[in-house]
This record gives C-alpha cells, structure tokens and sequence, in this order.
C-alpha cells in the first residue's frame, strides 16, 4: 500500500510528490493527462526565471525532480475513491499499521493508499463517492478545504486549482508543497523541515540534525552546485521543439 496517492501530474501534484517523497513516503502520482501548463506558450512569471523558461521544459524538469525524489508515476485514470473499508476488492501489502486508508480505483487496474492528495483540476469526479464537500464554480467544481488543503474527509487532501487556488504555475507549486507538508504532518513522520544545511549549522550548537534536514561539508556543496549546474546546461542548451498544447475548444481546421 502506498503512502501517499496523488491524483494529477501537474505543477501542484508532483510538487506535492517531491515533499512527500523526500519526506520518505511511499508515493505515487496517478496521471491520465497532460498538465494543463503545456498549454502555456512561454512561463514568464514563475520566480528564478528572469527571462522566462518555455514551460514544457519547466515540465520535463519537474518530472524528473518528482522521479529522483522517489515518486513513482503511473499513467492511469482514477474514477472513484472509496474507504478501503467498503471496497476490499485490493488487498494492500500488510505492515501493521492502524489506518484504513483508501481504494482508487483506476481506468486500468485499482491502488490503495493511506492518503490522497487530489491535484487533478478540472476531474474532481473520482471524489463524489466521498463527501469532501464539492462546490460548483462555473461549469466545474472546486474541493471545500482548510487553509492546509485538508479535505473535511480525514486523510483526503486538495492542492492547486482544484481546491480553488489561482490558475497559476507558482501558486500551484506552493500550494501543492504546502498541502504535501500537511500529509507529511498527519501521518506522524519524523520531520522538521526539508532542508540542507552547511556543516556545523546544527551540530555546532550542540544539536542532533532534525529529521528531514541534512548537513553537508563545503565539497558536498560545490559537488551538488556542479551537478545542478549541468543539469540546466543539459535543458536549457537547445530550444524546446515541443508546440504548445491548444485549447481543446479552438477549430484546428
């Protein structure tokens, strides 16, 4: 059984993936479809891209991420989730934990998870088996949740558009990260924050390293400078021949 479900490969839900991953959960993002910025024809206002970055290699780069932080990917579409209590049609790995957690039941195969986190704008369908509290907004429907994006269903979360955040890329990944920590919360594991420090920040005060944080020496930091470094080189060095996607509404002919 995973730790974490995401519903939805977009900004919020590998971002979300990244935090729950590096927080060592089991997680696996649940993806049908492309995300809805690889309609954008050049992202021009996401922070630490002063001339912009063209938004499919901003993708590409955000998929790896999630990939190297540990999430798994399948691509498949989830139609409903249910407690798993009332849906033993999967029998999750057994490890001794207390909570029931959920069934996603996928076009393909089903999944079980302990949580779920919906980041899946404009589906939200898959949740009306649960009573999370759907609100209509135009021809689509947002998930009601707290300020954290806990859903009024323990364990169900919502990040990005779908729980009614601003229809842009940075928002999607902030809310996505902020929602992630509140499952990371609830589950109980040990963490303090995602965080990589210089050595001694914290063993110089006589403190242990907090779960989640990471302390590393100045030649461990030149190397990660490095690897980072040619790993943008590699990305940015050619343009991205890959078209916007159109709105599925405009007359191709």
């Amino acid at each position: 059984m995973y730790d974490i479900a995401i519903v939805g490969g977009g900004v919020a839900g590998r971002s979300a993936g990244i935090f729950t991953a590096r927080a060592g959960l089991e997680t696996v993002i649940l993806s049908a479809d492309e995300s809805i910025l690889a309609r954008n024809a050049h992202l021009e206002n996401y922070p630490g891209f002063p001339g912009g970055v063209d938004a499919r290699t901003y993708l590409e780069l955000l998929r790896e991420q999630a990939a190297e932080a540990g999430c798994t990917t399948v691509a498949d579409r989830i139609v409903a989730v249910t407690p798993r209590a009332e849906n033993p049609s999967v029998t999750p790995r057994e490890d001794g934990s207390p909570e029931a957690g959920f069934v996603l039941e996928g076009e393909n195969e089903s999944y079980a998870a302990r949580r779920v986190i919906a980041a899946s704008w404009p589906d939200s369908e898959y949740l009306t088996p649960l009573d999370v509290g759907r609100r209509q907004r135009g021809s689509k429907h947002v998930v009601q949740t707290a300020e954290t994006g806990r859903t009024a269903v323990d364990g169900v979360y919502a990040a990005g558009r779908i729980a009614d955040e601003p229809h842009q890329a940075i928002v999607a990944a902030g809310h996505g990260s902020k929602v992630a920590l509140a499952a990371v919360q609830d589950s109980e594991t040990a963490f303090y924050h995602d965080w990589v420090a210089p050595a001694g920040y914290f063993t110089g005060r006589d403190r242990d390293v907090p779960p989640a944080c990471e302390e590393i020496d100045d030649a461990e930091r030149r190397r990660r400078d490095e690897r980072a470094r040619e790993r943008l080189r590699d990305a940015l060095a050619e343009p991205n021949d890959e078209r916007p996607t159109m709105h599925p509404n405009v007359d191709r002919d």
